[in-house]
C-alpha cells in the first residue's frame, strides 16, 4: 500500500515525522491527540509492517478507543503526509458508549466543603458551578470573568469554540476576595499554572475525604453540573450551549442518568 515503509532510512523516517508534526499543528489538533498520533506513526515506521499487520501485532489486545485512535493516526499520516489514499479497510469496533458517573448534590458539596485549601476548593467550584473542562479551568483568566454581568467568557475551549457561561452566586462569592485585574486565576506558588495531573489529584483527594466510593475525576463534576441542571428542568439546548457541545446528541446522554423522570415513573406502578 503506497510507499514501501521497509525501505525508509532513519533520516527519511525523521523527515516524515517532522512533516506529520507540521500537519498536526496546522490543523490545531490538541496536544494530547498530536502526541498520540506521533507515537503511533513513529512505531509504525520503525516496524516495517503493513498497516493491517502493524495493528494486529500492536493493538489487537487493546481497548476499542486505542485501536480506533491508532487507525485514525495512520489514516491521517497517509492522506496528509504521504498524500496517498488510505486503502486499508479494517472493520473498526464501535466506540462503546459509557454512561457518565454522576455525583449527588450532597456529594459535590461535601467535596468542596471538606477541602481546606482555598485554591483547590475554587478549582472544584469552577468545574461544577460553571461546568468547565479541566483545561478550561487551567486557562481561565481574571479578564474572562465579568463580575458585573455575572458571566464567564471561556476562550480556551475545546476545538477553539468560545462560549459564555453564568457566574454562579456561590462561585462569585468565593472568588471575589482573591480578585485580580489580569493573569491566570490558578497559579501555583512557583508561579506556574496548575498541571492537569495536579488538578486530577486535587479532585481525587477531595472525593476520598468526602468518602465517595465512585471513581471521581474533574470531568465527573462537569457531568454532575449538566445532570443536575437537567433534573431541575433546564432546557437541554441551554445545557448544550453551556457545555459547548457541537451536537445535541452528545448532551442527550445526560437524559440516561438524570433521576427525576425515572423516579416519577415508579409512581405509575
Amino acid at each position: 500500500m503506497g510507499q514501501d515503509i521497509k525501505t525508509l532510512s532513519p533520516e527519511e523516517r525523521y523527515k516524515l515525522v517532522g512533516r506529520l508534526i507540521e500537519e498536526i499543528k496546522l490543523r490545531k489538533y490538541s496536544y494530547r491527540t498530536g502526541k498520540a498520533y506521533i507515537s503511533v506513526v513513529n512505531r509504525y515506521l520503525k516496524s516495517g509492517l503493513s498497516v493491517r499487520d502493524f495493528l494486529l501485532e500492536n493493538y489487537s489486545n487493546k481497548s476499542r478507543s486505542t485501536i480506533r485512535q491508532a487507525y485514525f493516526a495512520l489514516n491521517f499520516f497517509y492522506r496528509h503526509v504521504l498524500h496517498q489514499p488510505f486503502e486499508e479497510k479494517i472493520p473498526l469496533a464501535k466506540k462503546k458508549e459509557k454512561l457518565p458517573v454522576v455525583l449527588s448534590k450532597d456529594e459535590v458539596h461535601r467535596m468542596i466543603e471538606l477541602t481546606e485549601n482555598e485554591k483547590h476548593r475554587l478549582i472544584m467550584m469552577f468545574l461544577y458551578y460553571a461546568g468547565m473542562r479541566l483545561n478550561e479551568v487551567r486557562n481561565v483568566r481574571w479578564e474572562d470573568i465579568d463580575f458585573d454581568r455575572d458571566i464567564i467568557h471561556i476562550k480556551m475551549a475545546k476545538g477553539e469554540k468560545e462560549r459564555v457561561v453564568f457566574l454562579h452566586e456561590r462561585l462569585k462569592k468565593s472568588i471575589i476576595p482573591l480578585r485580580k485585574s489580569h493573569g491566570f486565576v490558578f497559579i501555583s506558588q512557583r508561579g506556574k499554572r496548575y498541571s492537569p495531573k495536579t488538578i486530577q489529584i486535587i479532585v481525587s483527594n477531595a472525593a476520598k475525604r468526602a468518602e465517595i466510593g465512585k471513581k471521581v475525576t474533574p470531568h465527573t463534576l462537569r457531568h454532575s453540573f449538566a445532570t443536575h441542571l437537567l433534573e431541575a428542568g433546564a432546557d437541554i439546548r441551554y445545557i448544550q450551549m453551556l457545555l459547548g457541545h457541537k451536537n445535541l446528541k452528545t448532551t442527550q446522554i445526560y437524559t440516561h442518568v438524570a433521576g427525576t423522570k425515572i423516579s416519577e415513573l415508579s409512581k405509575l406502578l
